[in-house]
């Protein structure tokens, strides 16, 4: 059993990346972005403040309070940059074809979280995201996003990776001269993995596919892409993760004597009581699925929703 070798195009902050963009001449290189996960996706790196002209080194920059929104200007010589930011970000926002985007975090341009507007010397707000990112958003409300900080986060982490790739797998689809077949086949191996993020869209998914031969193509194209990516930004839990394995352990039972489908029980037991990471029972059961020949099973992306090298399951849930 082995992933779909997809490659996410994926935005991010040059200086993430080594690039030596940064206010003060030098980078903020991320070594889980810059060296694990770079085998894996196509960067498309972009420095907002270089783009709209400055140099680096520079005159930093922070937001300021307006009546009618932050405003981002130098913070020595009072250059308002405001307009510039805006509109490269627009532009950028209008041509961008990425399964995700990763963020400097803090940033008055990028951050995405926890930005603070300035009134005169003081901090009057730090629940702000910077301009360009703040527009890139707003123009892809369902584009996976993330800041290097949070990244470091195991929980976080797996959840931005898993949707890029599924996000890169639908994109893939849809830029093919795909068919109602193609769709429903690609909805059949995704429905372990919607499962487990949001049951209610797993089922309302299935209606909408269920109606894959008579709904208009463009129609049928923007409907699913709108109900996948945001089933899928719902977070799988623990007890929505149990569901899909028993679900699973359900359809090889069958095939296992008495103790091997004990030894699974225990298993996946012992993972809802955050004993033992995710990967212990998505182990045993990939090993069984290829034993049963459960070909249905075998084809989930479930078991394999990014390339099984970033050993992003391995954490203990708490």
């Amino acid at each position: 059993m082995s992933g779909e070798r997809v490659r996410p195009r994926v935005g991010v902050s040059s200086c993430l990346l080594g690039a030596a963009v940064r206010f003060n001449g030098g980078h903020s290189r991320d070594r889980f972005l810059s060296d694990a996960l770079a085998d894996h996706v196509d960067w498309v790196p972009m420095c907002p403040e270089m783009d709209i002209g400055l140099g680096a080194p520079r005159e930093t920059l922070r937001l300021e309070h307006a009546p009618e929104g932050p405003r981002m200007l130098t913070h020595k010589t009072r250059r308002d940059l405001t307009g510039p930011m805006t509109a490269l970000a627009a532009e950028r926002a209008a041509a961008l074809r990425a399964d995700g985007y990763v963020f400097k975090s803090k940033s008055p341009s990028c951050g995405i979280h926890g930005v603070p507007v300035h009134n005169g010397e003081a901090v009057a707000d730090r629940r702000n995201r910077g301009l360009f990112a703040d527009g890139i958003m707003n123009a892809h409300p369902l584009l996976p996003v993330e800041d290097e900080g949070r990244l470091h986060d195991d929980v976080l982490r797996e959840a931005f990776v898993e949707r890029i790739f599924a996000h890169a797998r639908l994109r893939e689809l849809f830029e093919g001269d795909w068919r109602p077949r193609d769709l429903v086949a690609f909805h059949s191996r995704h429905k372990m993995q919607l499962l487990a993020h949001d049951p209610y869209a797993y089922r309302a998914i299935g209606r909408l596919v269920a109606e894959a031969g008579t709904c208009p193509r463009d129609r049928l194209a923007a409907s699913y892409r709108h109900a996948f990516c945001t089933a899928l930004a719902v977070r799988a839990t623990t007890g929505r993760n149990v569901n899909v394995l028993q679900h699973c352990l359900g359809m090889v039972s069958g095939h296992l004597d008495p103790a091997r489908r004990a030894d699974l029980v225990e298993v996946i037991d012992s993972y809802q009581a955050r004993h033992v990471p995710l990967s212990v029972p998505l182990a045993l059961l990939r090993h069984h699925i290829r034993g049963a020949e459960a070909t249905y099973l075998r084809d989930q992306t479930y078991f394999f929703p990014y390339p099984d090298e970033l050993r992003l399951r391995n954490h203990v849930p708490s």
